[in-house]
């Protein structure tokens, strides 16, 4: 074990590797209940979308794992699901098979566009200055994740507003916080996972922690025949570009759904990655080279691009590099086998969902808001009182967490930095890539406000 996800080199060990895949897992563990309760909306069979996200979880994350050897955790992104079910679903009005078929083929796009190495050169295209507001973008990202899920910002007025601590929920969830910060700085090892743990056994006699009803495995199982190969019936693959009138919308939507993958998880890699070390210097000037997947960041990229796929098979939306990797991260997890535990939690959440989902968002919330607040560190390399700097890193990374997409921080920063660079009569140092896909943010933004 030492020697294959080597530990030593990455200066962890397997202890703290354990633990940063129990802290993975429990702050994204939630999606295994609320994935299936989205798709439901759908019309597809809640226990069939409970396993399929399961597997899903499983086998990307396994990937990740033993072939990359990074430790990040895939599973079906949220908002990824939302704009399946409302949008595509609800609003565009395709069956479920059919918006399965598109998530198919934005997973096979990713692949073609890894393999390729397009999304390898857009990382590269990106600025020092535009990577640094990433990092950063995402500490705000995840804290803000971890108050809204936590409960303790409401829009009740129409604007962001503390919540009452009148609940038994809110008031763990700040004694969760404050736990987590004692133990830090004190520096406990494997602090921000006792802090889960603890939360969630304090929150048990205030019945804030509790089992959650749910279906029983053999019930799922006799219903994912209904979801798995799916997309490729008819409906599905079969029946999507049968109505030539519908093509152009079919071709708008896979491409929302691509842009929207492929850039959440550039900004995961970015933003967690540089600042952990995971993805050294050494490891993407290993991606200057052309000839297959040599660099951690290569074979990262295309466990991420096979998930999506792998998932459509069986049944649910986009699986992606989940961002809450972060909170293991935070507690010291540095490689694969930090994965392959989170990847062997969802084969048990499996037969024990409504133990897993006893786990509280008051005991998490407070993981995601402190490795947000460590993230931080990465404005720091921003040179904030040079406007042409400061604006696109503004909205590469605040911007990220108010518009809650990594995907849109990203365009709307990349779109600034083109203006930027425009203005200061500087255009021919915009990389070529970076052009492209400013251009494609900018088509993806106006497609979305046309009406339908």
């Amino acid at each position: 074990m030492q020697n294959f996800f080597k530990l030593k080199e990455n200066g962890t060990n397997v202890r703290t590797e354990i633990l940063a895949g129990f802290t993975t897992f429990f702050a994204m563990a939630y999606i295994i209940m609320v994935n299936p309760s989205m798709l439901e909306q759908a019309g597809m069979p809640w226990g069939a979308v409970f396993l399929a996200t399961i597997i899903a979880s499983i086998i990307g994350t396994l990937v990740m794992g033993l072939v990359a050897n990074v430790p990040y955790a895939q599973a079906p992104g949220m908002g990824l699901n939302a704009f399946f079910v409302f949008t595509v679903v609800f609003t565009l009005g395709f069956e479920w098979q059919e918006a399965l078929a598109m998530v198919f083929l934005c997973g096979v796009i990713n692949i073609i566009i890894t393999v390729t190495k397009v999304r390898k050169l857009i990382i590269k295209a990106i600025p020092e200055g535009l990577q640094n507001a990433i990092g950063g973008g995402i500490g705000i990202f995840i804290a803000y994740i971890g108050l809204l899920n936590a409960g303790l910002l409401n829009f009740g007025a129409g604007v962001p507003a503390m919540t009452e601590l009148n609940t038994a929920a809110l008031l763990l969830t700040v004694f969760g916080i404050i736990l987590t910060v004692v133990l830090l700085i004190k520096k406990v090892k494997g602090a921000i996972f006792i802090g889960i743990v603890v939360t969630a056994l304090v929150g048990i006699p205030f019945k804030v922690t509790a089992i959650g009803d749910t279906i029983s495995f053999t019930d799922a199982l006799s219903q994912l025949p209904t979801t798995f190969m799916a997309a490729f019936g008819k409906p599905g693959l079969l029946s999507l570009f049968s109505d030539a009138s519908k093509i152009p919308l079919v071709l708008i939507t896979i491409f929302s759904f691509s842009l929207s993958d492929t850039f959440d998880t550039i900004g995961t890699f970015i933003g967690t990655g540089r600042q952990s070390g995971i993805f050294t210097d050494e490891d993407m000037k290993a991606m200057e080279d052309s000839s297959g997947f040599k660099s951690k960041m290569d074979k990262a990229l295309f466990a991420d691009a096979i998930a999506t796929s792998i998932g459509a098979i069986f049944g649910t939306s986009n699986t992606t590099t989940y961002v809450e990797s972060a909170a293991g991260i935070g507690a010291g997890g540095r490689t694969g086998l930090t994965s392959v535990v989170v990847a062997v939690l969802f084969v048990l959440s499996a037969f024990f969902a409504p133990v897993i989902s006893a786990i509280p968002a008051a005991a998490t919330a407070p993981a995601l808001i402190i490795v947000g607040i460590m993230m931080l560190s990465a404005f720091k390399e921003i040179e904030w009182a040079d406007l042409s700097v400061a604006i696109p890193a503004f909205f590469a990374g605040i911007f990220m967490a108010l518009a809650y997409s990594i995907s849109y921080g990203i365009g709307t920063g990349f779109i600034f930095y083109c203006i930027v660079k425009v203005a200061k009569g500087e255009a021919k140092e915009i990389n070529p890539v970076l052009w492209v896909s400013t251009i494609l943010f900018i088509i993806n933004f106006v497609l979305t406000a046309l009406p339908l």
